[in-house]
């Protein structure tokens, strides 16, 4: 088949390359323009960017969908459909059009459920038990299109963003590859079900200590690998990046209870937090025995943070 792909970050190259080994025809790659990244700001390609230029891919990068060059470009390819995987942007009417087998797209969660820009945080924020992967019929609006195929996974406990991210990533690659070649009859998405995974803001990476351990465990996980769950002792900023609930009571919330190689462990709204990894600003993931050997915390400490 002649696909004509858009997506941009890893969860995307996942699927393109599975279109590949599959042997299906990619003529043209939409991906999003060149951005900075990292420490430096260094301009750097995406990851669906590497892999179409690995591959010998024609790639387009546009900065405006709806500009009559790149419709043109698409339809140039006679696709006989189009692919999308997390690219960023919405795709307008005319390119939704622009295959005799329209666009359908791969997509995180277990639609309705979780349409948006953060699935997987989202899912691990509110606990969920289970989540998957969704093939869908794109619309015009935003994850609303008729479902063609879905799949659960369940959430392990040790589960962050980052490891999600992997195992749903190649779900959807296989979701892709089944429905391409079964083109199964799509049904309606059940609004009454539907919920929305907006974008991650620095506000809500900020701990909440009167909270409870597993509300904030689960706040750790989901922004592991990034941003990061912030909190700050004694004036210095710190990110936690692993950790464990623990079923004790007593004390303060954001108060801490006990400081050694095994953890530190901060009293919460209910039961306790055991940081195992964490990261002062500037500085590495760490143990949480390696930080204290550099920085002095003794039981009765304050966590600060909101609460």
């Amino acid at each position: 088949m002649r696909i004509v792909f858009a997506g941009t970050p890893a969860f995307a190259a996942v699927s393109l390359a599975a279109l590949l080994r599959a042997g299906h025809e990619v003529p043209l790659v939409l991906t999003q323009p060149d951005r900075p990244a990292g420490r430096g700001l260094k301009t750097q390609p995406s990851a669906v960017h590497l892999l179409a230029r690995e591959r010998g891919l024609t790639l387009l990068q546009p900065t405006a969908l709806k500009d009559a060059v790149v419709l043109q470009a698409v339809t140039a390819k006679d696709p006989d459909a189009l692919v999308v995987a997390a690219y960023g942007r919405i795709l307008p009417p005319s390119l939704l059009r622009a295959a005799p087998r329209g666009a359908i797209n791969v997509h995180a969660s277990l639609l309705p459920r979780w349409r948006g820009a953060a699935p997987i945080q989202r899912a691990l924020l509110a606990g969920d038990a289970v989540t998957g992967a969704t093939i869908m019929q794109m619309e015009e609006t935003l994850d609303t299109g008729p479902i063609v195929l879905q799949a659960s996974l369940a959430i392990a406990a040790e589960d962050t963003t980052g490891t999600l991210h992997d195992k749903l990533a190649a779900l959807g690659a296989d979701l892709l590859l089944r429905a391409l070649a079964e083109m199964p009859a799509p049904r309606a998405q059940n609004e009454s079900d539907a919920t929305y995974a907006p974008r991650i803001t620095t506000a809500e990476t900020e701990i909440d200590w009167s909270r409870s351990a597993q509300e904030i465990d689960r706040q750790v996980r989901a922004y592991d690998p990034a941003p990061g769950a912030r909190t700050q002792v004694n004036g210095v900023a710190l990110k936690i990046w692993h950790a464990r609930p623990e079923a004790v009571t007593g004390g303060a919330p954001g108060t801490v209870r006990s400081a050694d190689a095994t953890g530190i462990v901060i009293a919460c709204g209910a039961g306790a937090l055991r940081v195992l990894e964490l990261q002062r600003a500037g500085g590495k993931r760490i143990s949480a025995g390696a930080f204290l050997a550099g920085f002095k915390l003794a039981p009765g400490a304050r966590i600060s943070g909101r609460g």
